[in-house]
């Protein structure tokens, strides 16, 4: 069934690229915002590039809708016709000098592909910039060769440039709950942010083949959206893998196809040709480790060479997951090593994802770890997802059901930590973190504390992480530090969270939660901050550490803990966010409202409502929430 069923049908006019979009606008406000601004008074306009597929000419036409322009776009097929691109705008026979005098009394005029216009063209837009009364948008794409007089609109700093950078995964997620109608499960967002590497058009065309292929269902337990099974190999996907398929010569192909079927393992340099492995790696189509192993340097080129392989073929090469039992392993080690030692930040783990990907059975041990691993970066939803995929063939293992409730509690979801809790009474630290997310903090603390009292105390001799001190250490969490502190392995970073709680010393504080968001705790960083504001007695210093508190706890995917609960961590509104990029860029409440027609009152009261919802105060802590993003020169 197509996506076009399930979502709003939308209209665009008729100068976008792309005809016919499904998918609303979304995301994008600041760099939208950039854009505006670069239209109004004493501005000439900008250059607006990015990756293929990264969604510039979709930014253009939004921020440009319902203005007076011309349009015009370069295509490869007319890069020889001089002033091709604009023969729809000047004579047939017109020289550079009248073209300039025509186009003159144009107000906007938005020039998409500029890298692919014909010398004369590329002169035309460049003689306009320098005159500077046609106020130009010009679109370009990264790495594809360009014209000099286009690249000397930024290089020669004419025009700033807008280097947009592919979407993040959460305005990815905010892009595909408006395209799809309903939330993803993480792990498939994780999945389509990794194989579409910001590429928007693939990314709409691979969630409408797997919705077509009934590969995109919902999840009966939180409804939403989840995509197990192969890749769909679309048009747009074999497009974009079209150099493995087409480029490499028959040997070259051989060898990229048995890296295809050795995934979600890489070979080694050892078992394969060196000579082909130098043109592929030359070529862009492999990437070397620094331990000598070889993988595809895309995610779509392996989906795309085992489509392509024949079926003898491919059953005599395929791996199973039977075949993974041993590299499964050494990643739930490497993860439980990294736990212990305190370190936490992003890890490859390719082979349990490839499970879980591809709906095989993920064993609930591994599970557990990745969910542990999750849920201690703050990635509550994350966490949550892969205790359910270790409760799918093993639905009443502890350890899973464990870091679900935890990722429950701990987002403040209290019925649902509870019935996963249902009929497992001796899974005792979910149960106090369920007392926390019920408002019972001093239960709470009780709880942890007999959990901590019935540990044996040993803390390995590889750090100062193991289950002993997380025990203690979720009662600093939960404001109880003078319980843990002395307790805690001396020097580690949390005892000098607890210590510095105890002592109510604000500055410790925030230095504690450096060096906690430095080794990936993101929680606990936002956590400590957020204590760092009721300890600072300068109000400036409690103000920063709200902001980064908010800043924090907004990447931990809905975390409402204890700690947390004085911080308002609302989304905000569109006109809110529009109204507070303005402010913190240095706009004052009068030029807000003459710019986007409004009261000076209205703005005071959508920044009154912003800064509640940002846990500011004021104009100053705002830089520390919104990031605007770079106009480079060059």
């Amino acid at each position: 069934m197509s996506t076009r069923t399930h979502t709003p049908v939308t209209t665009f006019e008729r100068d976008a690229k792309t005809l016919e979009l499904p998918w609303p606008f979304t995301g994008r406000e600041d760099e939208l915002e950039l854009i505006r601004r670069s239209l109004t008074a004493g501005h000439h306009g900008i250059v607006v590039t990015g990756p293929a597929g990264s969604g510039k000419t979709r930014l253009v036409t939004e921020a440009v809708r319902g203005s007076d322009r011309a349009r015009a776009a370069g295509t490869p097929e007319t890069r020889h016709i001089p002033f091709a691109a604009f023969a729809h705008l000047v004579p047939e026979a017109v020289s550079l000098h009248r073209a300039v005098q025509l186009l003159s009394g144009v107000r906007l005029l938005v020039v998409d592909d500029a890298h692919l216009l014909d010398d004369a063209s590329a002169a035309l837009v460049h003689q306009l910039a320098v005159h500077g009364r046609t106020r130009l948008i010009a679109v370009a794409a990264d790495g594809a060769p360009c014209p000099g007089a286009v690249s000397r609109l930024w290089t020669g700093e004419l025009l700033p440039r807008l280097a947009l950078e592919p979407l993040s995964r959460e305005d990815t997620e905010q892009l595909l709950a408006a395209g799809v109608g309903g939330g993803l499960e993480p792990l498939t967002l994780n999945r389509l942010h990794h194989l579409c590497r910001g590429d928007l058009r693939l990314l709409r065309d691979l969630v409408d083949a797997a919705r077509e292929h009934g590969l995109l269902t919902r999840a009966t337990d939180t409804d939403a959206w989840s995509w197990r099974g192969p890749v769909p190999v679309t048009a747009t996907v074999r497009e974009r893998a079209a150099r493995v398929l087409v480029d490499a010569d028959p040997r070259e192909r051989a060898e990229l196809e048995r890296l295809a079927f050795a995934e979600p393992l890489p070979l080694h340099l050892a078992d394969l040709d060196l000579h082909l492995l130098e043109n592929l790696e030359a070529g862009g189509l492999i990437r070397l480790d620094d331990h000598g192993t070889v993988r595809l340097a895309h995610p779509l080129h392996g989906p795309v060479l085992r489509a392509a392989a024949g079926r003898l073929r491919a059953a005599r090469l395929s791996r199973t997951p039977a075949q993974c039992e041993a590299a499964l392993s050494a990643e739930a080690a490497a993860l439980t090593g990294r736990i212990e030692r305190g370190d936490v930040r992003p890890a490859a783990t390719p082979v349990g994802e490839w499970l879980a990907q591809e709906g095989a059975t993920v064993p609930a041990g591994y599970a557990a770890v990745r969910a542990r691993f999750a849920r201690l970066r703050g990635e509550l939803r994350e966490a949550a997802a892969w205790a359910r995929e270790g409760l799918r063939d093993t639905v009443h293992d502890a350890s899973c059901r464990t870091e679900l409730a935890l990722a429950a509690a701990q987002s403040g979801d209290a019925a649902a930590a509870e019935e996963t809790l249902a009929g497992c009474p001796d899974l005792r630290e979910a149960s106090a973190w369920l007392a926390a997310a019920r408002g019972d903090a001093e239960a709470a603390v009780a709880a942890i504390g007999d959990v901590a009292d019935g540990m044996v105390r040993t803390y390995g001799a590889g750090g100062e992480c193991t289950d002993t001190a997380f025990a203690l250490y979720d009662l600093v969490r939960l404001g109880a530090p003078e319980k843990a502190a002395e307790r805690l392995p001396a020097g580690g970073v949390f005892a000098r969270h607890a210590e510095a709680l105890a002592r109510a010393d604000g500055p410790a504080l925030d230095r504690a939660a450096e060096a906690l968001e430095e080794r990936g705790f993101l929680l606990f960083a936002a956590e400590a901050h957020a204590q760092a504001v009721r300890a600072h007695r300068d109000p400036h210093a409690a103000r920063t550490s709200r902001t980064r508190a908010v800043a924090l706890a907004r990447r931990c995917q809905g975390a409402r803990t204890p700690a947390l609960s004085g911080l308002v961590l609302g989304e905000l509104t569109a006109r809110q966010r529009q109204i507070v990029t303005l402010a913190a860029a240095g706009l004052s409440n009068r030029q807000i409202a003459e710019r986007l027609t409004l009261s000076i009152r209205t703005v005071g009261n959508h920044l009154y409502s912003a800064y509640a919802r940002l846990g500011a105060s004021d104009r100053g802590a705002l830089p520390w929430l919104v990031e605007l993003p770079e106009v480079q020169p060059a």
